[in-house]
């Protein structure tokens, strides 16, 4: 009776739960016609042909966005690379069917295979080589690994002899069909076909397949799973493979629909529309992300169908998408048991010179040696360089700035920017305004310029604090797409920004000539050793130790009464306004607004330069900008990426503390040197040092004895 009884309830609750999900999913359901109505149909009327293609652009669109929570699920990272993965072998594919003249299917049982190949390479090459690292420090590994595999895309057409641009791949066959005032060909028809059998095949991949099951176990806890005997690694293999095989569905879909972008490299829009989808969904639920990226696609469609719409209209709505879906998904997505929180291990700061040393005779001569050769190197460089290195020259010192903006946000407070360029952007267009449209001084434009970035990066940084993970990335890489796009486009906001050529300015009110290059080079070494002084002060005051302490533990620091919200967002108005003063300078001088120097890309080089650099080190900051400026300068497309993003994988996997903490290694092997001949006892410089060999102790046996008879 006891077990029937069991039974019974079981069944009840059963036959309940499976109710209430009913009840659950009809009224999501209907919230979901609701909000298609009163989102797109009533702001946006289009024929059913216009909703129809918006459905087909959103399926390829939640191919890339499911790639994006599979991998979220396995690895608890935000894969950056998800888009560059399909793009390789649907570069490939393309080329042997418009180049080569394979044949369709074969070209596309090919890319399938190169796909699975190249998922499951890149997983064990590099993915795996962090699998103990922190989550962070992964997700930043993606946007390196982004670059190298858009570097090896652009190298492809040259193995064809071709350099063309936008390819369509023309079907296998014929089909015309008008529904709702838009013709659909053969390519649509395959996609309608490819995207269930891809949604239905992961599905049951996910739910049905052992391995399936054992991603969704392992994703809860990794380490558990281990000790349970569940092959992690191998899991990890089979669901970077699947990721890149639905990458490349999409991108090949793509390709036969509006073409692939070939030689060149892919928009940030269709990555960003897919990152939106899973934002929505929270990187977890399949069918939410689904939904939300054939959702976007409609309204992509819809808005386009408008008359008078532009292209940066529907960024801008993505942005907003983007930020709301943060907003109002909370912080289930950061994972089980802050999977996410994790400390910056790249963020190693450069120690200062031991005290026991740093009144030697030979230390004190030195660094005013090495100061003042560094010092009369920079003001010799206009003398002996031309006019085009020396512009060169001013474009790195320019970077400099930046990265030391990053320094400040990412190696002291942790958050990870990928806008900083669009911070710029925006001190750019408010500074220019101020000396080409309203005649004021340059001085004033670089305060005015300063504190416009301070104000939005607070703006943008506060819902990213409340939230946490890696909320201030997809929202700061949103951001720089809509600045990019829309407010920095003259046709928008063309009355508020400058245009044309903008002239040299006064500084200080004529006192100061900067109308030659010359001189504008020398302002722009001026106000970076301003930055670093600032920076170096900001480091040193108790504002700049609580940032490090939140950094390693903001629950520790909300503990003693401290406010990290506030002294986190005293850290987001620094780097902004160092952004924005940058971007000021830049304007002035390229002499004009080039929003091509503010594009999300070049956000992600930025963060590039200071990773390479080293996330803690001042110095190193400005070694990340000569390295990877030098790289856009001297390399052609393809060797840049190549260069920026295997630079960034070497320094994560080899050079944990980037090139500024391999000068201060280099630094500390002088220094040990200077006290081994001195013998003075460095415990500083000893601590992280391997001991070699044991110092014998000579003790004198009877005393023992004589301790062991009295007691």
């Amino acid at each position: 009776m006891l077990e029937r009884g069991v039974i019974g309830v079981s069944t009840a609750n059963r036959r309940e739960w499976f109710e209430k999900a009913l009840s659950e999913r009809a009224l999501g359901l209907v919230a979901l016609v609701v909000v298609f109505f009163a989102v797109i149909v009533w702001p946006f009327p289009s024929p059913l042909g216009v909703v129809l293609g918006g459905m087909l652009v959103g399926g390829r669109i939640a191919l890339i966005a499911l790639g994006f929570a599979l991998v979220y699920r396995a690895s608890r990272v935000v894969n950056f690379a998800q888009g560059d993965l399909g793009q390789v072998p649907a570069t490939l594919v393309v080329l042997l069917v418009i180049s080569a003249g394979w044949s369709y299917w074969l070209a596309l049982g090919i890319g399938v295979v190169a796909s699975l190949a190249l998922g499951g390479l890149v997983e064990v090459l590099i993915i795996r080589r962090f699998f103990r690292a922190p989550r962070l420090i992964l997700t930043v590994a993606t946007i390196g690994l982004a670059q190298v595999l858009t570097g090896l895309a652009l190298f492809i057409p040259g193995l064809f002899n071709t350099s063309a641009l936008a390819s369509r791949i023309e079907p296998p066959f014929k089909v015309h069909i008008d529904f709702g005032g838009v013709i659909f060909n053969a390519n649509d028809l395959l996609t309608m076909i490819i995207v269930p059998i891809a949604f239905i095949s992961l599905a049951l991949f996910l739910q049905r397949s052992s391995s399936g099951i054992a991603i969704r176990g392992a994703a809860e806890r990794a380490d558990r799973a281990s000790m349970l005997g569940i092959p992690v690694k191998r899991l990890s293999t089979i669901v970077w493979a699947l990721a890149s095989l639905l990458a490349f569905l999409a991108m090949f879909l793509r390709a036969g629909a509006v073409g692939l972008p070939i030689g060149s490299v892919l928009g940030p829009t269709f990555f960003l529309q897919a990152l939106a989808a899973a934002v929505i969904g929270r990187f977890e639920r399949f069918p939410t992300i689904a939904l939300a990226a054939i959702a976007l696609g409609v309204v992509d469609q819809a808005m386009t169908f408008q008359p008078g719409n532009r292209p940066a209209y529907n960024d801008l709505m993505l942005f907003g998408v983007v930020l709301v879906g943060l907003l109002l998904t909370g912080r289930s997505a950061k994972g089980r048991a802050g999977s996410e929180a994790s400390t910056w291990q790249a963020a190693r700061e450069v120690r200062p010179i031991p005290r026991e040393l740093v009144n030697l005779p030979e230390i004190r001569i030195g660094r005013w040696v090495l100061g003042l050769g560094l010092i009369g190197f920079v003001l010799s460089l206009p003398v002996w360089l031309s006019v085009s290195r020396l512009d060169l020259a001013t474009v790195i010192v320019i970077s400099a700035i930046v990265a030391l903006s990053l320094v400040v946000l990412t190696g002291w407070a942790g958050q990870v920017s990928l806008g900083q360029m669009a911070l710029a952007g925006i001190g750019a267009a408010v500074g220019g305004a101020m000396t080409a449209v309203h005649g004021l001084d340059l001085l004033l434009a670089l305060l005015g310029g300063g504190v416009a970035g301070a104000i939005i990066a607070v703006i943008i940084g506060y819902p990213a604090i409340r939230r946490g993970g890696l909320t201030l990335a997809v929202s700061t890489l949103a951001f720089a797409l809509a600045t990019w796009s829309f407010v920095l486009n003259q046709e928008f906001l063309g009355d508020w920004l400058p245009s044309g050529r903008i002239e040299t300015p006064q500084f200080l009110w004529g006192a100061v000539d900067i109308s030659t290059d010359t001189r504008l080079f020398y302002l722009c070494v001026g106000v970076l050793a301003l930055a670093l002084l600032a920076v170096r002060g900001i480091r040193a005051s108790r504002t700049g130790r609580v940032l490090i302490a939140i950094r390693e533990n903001d629950r520790a620091v909300r503990s003693y009464g401290v406010s990290a919200v506030r002294t986190t967002l005293a850290g987001f108005a620094v780097s902004g306004f160092l952004a924005a003063v940058a971007g000021v300078l830049l304007v002035h001088q390229q002499h004009g607004l080039d929003v091509t120097n503010f594009a999300p890309s070049e956000s992600i080089q930025a963060f590039s330069m200071v990773v390479i650099g080293g996330l803690g080190s001042i110095s190193g900051a400005i070694l990340g900008a000569i390295y990877v400026r030098g790289a856009a300068w001297l390399l052609p497309a393809e060797w840049q990426f190549l260069a920026t993003g295997a630079g960034l994988l070497l320094v994560l996997l080899i050079l944990p503390g980037g090139l500024g903490a391999a000068l201060a290694d280099i630094r500390d092997g002088v220094l040990r040197a200077i006290a081994r001949r001195r013998n003075i006892i460095v415990p500083s410089l000893l601590a992280d040092r391997r001991v070699e060999e044991l110092v014998p102790i000579n003790v004198d046996a009877s005393a023992i004895e004589g301790i062991g008879d009295s007691a």
